[in-house]
């Protein structure tokens, strides 16, 4: 992406927090549609943890193992023409990353500064996340993560944001699938805070 494009499309994620802010949204889920941005996500992660490229990328919508090969020898190419290890995390997000990453980024950032909480689903917002986290880490108190993916590269992910998923249901898809089951989580945890009665309220003995 050129300089111009991934502010555009930074601005884009923010917009759309601001508008669920105006809307008295407490909760903001951002998914993704797309292919090959398995490929992209994994990309980010090996620049920004410096891990190994196959210990990060998995076979997405099902890849056979010439093809994983193939998806490995990208994301090492990709990563020695940009020197994307020595590249700062926007740096990164604009030589690796697509829109829709670009896109959830800016959401996320915007939405902590909003006061709202985020709900990060599988592998692909978790890398955003971590782009995210890396540009302003003071967000990170306002992520939840819905399910651990079977994207092999997930759990790395989610060790390095110290993130404790809600789920583990061995799920691929992306797109807010996750999020979209546990969500329901989250409100139950917030019904059970709020109206649950005290020991004292509810009358039972000491």
């Amino acid at each position: 992406m050129s300089e111009e494009q991934v502010t555009e499309a930074l601005n884009a994620g923010a917009e759309i927090a601001t508008l669920a802010d105006t809307q008295d949204i407490n909760l903001f889920v951002g998914g993704e549609m797309g292919i090959g941005n398995t490929t992209s996500a994994s990309a980010l992660a090996a620049a920004l943890s410096k891990m190994p490229i196959e210990e990060l990328v998995g076979k997405g919508t099902g890849v056979d193992h010439d093809g994983l090969k193939r998806k490995q020898d990208a994301i090492s190419r990709a990563i020695r023409l940009h020197s994307a290890t020595e590249l700062s995390p926007l740096e990164a997000l604009r030589c690796l990353g697509g829109f829709e990453i670009a896109g959830l980024v800016g959401a996320y950032i915007r939405c902590a500064q909003l006061g709202i909480a985020i709900l990060v689903d599988g592998f692909i917002s978790t890398a955003a996340a971590l782009v995210a986290c890396k540009i302003n880490p003071t967000i990170r108190p306002w992520l939840f993560f819905s399910h651990r993916s079977e994207e092999s590269g997930h759990k790395h992910l989610l060790t390095m944001l110290d993130a404790q998923p809600l789920l583990d249901l061995g799920m691929r898809l992306g797109e807010g699938s996750g999020a979209a089951i546990a969500a329901p989580l989250l409100q139950a945890a917030c019904r059970l805070h709020a109206e649950m009665a005290s020991f004292e309220q509810a009358g039972v003995s000491q």
